[in-house]
């Protein structure tokens, strides 16, 4: 028996080191910003979710639900969600355009875009122009994957949780059988953030409606403005701590 658990810990310890998972690819000091800026993912999404009745802006899966829904039961509800999908893809392209033409302070860059996308949003809403501005929200959220985009891949998502659950699933199984004990940690805090930026979406959405989108706004500048003054790295680093 004793023979058994060792070498499952052995084969354990073996995988971890051959493919460490993307957030154990970063200094851990990079884990806190991925956090922060899944809850301005889940803030958005949450707020979107309530302004436009049950869409969504930055959960794709959630939308191809709906749109396939829609296509048998209420075909305008289809058409809603797959704009929405496609305004998000087009936020991924121009995310990733961002990080690709832009050098020098990329990051910085591209979270002043996403700034600037949402306050278009919040303009939009202003003039009663739903739509357009449910579509903005999604192209910024689109973008914002970008963040975190490594030779031409998307290392860690920031608007989907799926992955990360599994992830965080993973790890803590890899833990348990004598791998990385904290491992699982950096999933768990992606995951708690975008929870934390939905209930305070939500709750602000509930006192000051569409107008929420302006605080968003704020956020996604203050991150650009923090990330462009430190000049922070978010790429992998060979010296982060691996499993």
């Amino acid at each position: 028996m004793r023979g058994g658990i060792v070498i499952c810990r052995a084969a354990a310890r073996q995988a971890a080191r051959r493919d460490a998972p993307p957030m154990n690819r970063y200094e851990r000091s990079v884990w806190g910003l991925a956090a922060c800026f899944s809850a301005l993912a889940g803030f958005v999404d949450a707020l979107g979710f309530l302004y436009l009745g049950g869409f969504f802006v930055s959960f794709m899966s959630g939308n191809s639900t709906r749109l396939a829904v829609g296509l048998s039961e209420h075909v305008a509800d289809a058409l809603t969600a797959g704009g929405l999908i496609a305004s998000f893809v087009v936020g991924v392209m121009l995310g990733s355009l961002c990080g690709r033409t832009i050098r020098r302070a990329r990051h910085g860059a591209l979270m002043y875009l996403i700034a600037a996308m949402l306050t278009a949003a919040s303009l939009l809403a202003a003039a009663d122009a739903t739509w357009a501005a449910a579509a903005v929200l999604a192209m910024a959220m689109g973008a914002e994957n970008a963040l975190f985009e490594h030779d031409g891949e998307v290392q860690i998502g920031l608007t989907y949780m799926t992955g990360t659950l599994v992830k965080l699933g993973q790890r803590l199984l890899s833990a348990l059988m004598g791998g990385d004990r904290f491992g699982w940690v950096p999933y768990l805090l992606l995951w708690l953030g975008l929870l934390a930026g939905a209930v305070l979406g939500a709750m602000l959405f509930g006192l000051i409606g569409h107008q929420a989108i302006w605080v968003a706004a704020a956020s996604a500048l203050l991150l650009g403005i923090a990330l462009h003054r430190r000049d922070v790295n978010l790429t992998p680093s060979a010296k982060a701590p691996r499993p």
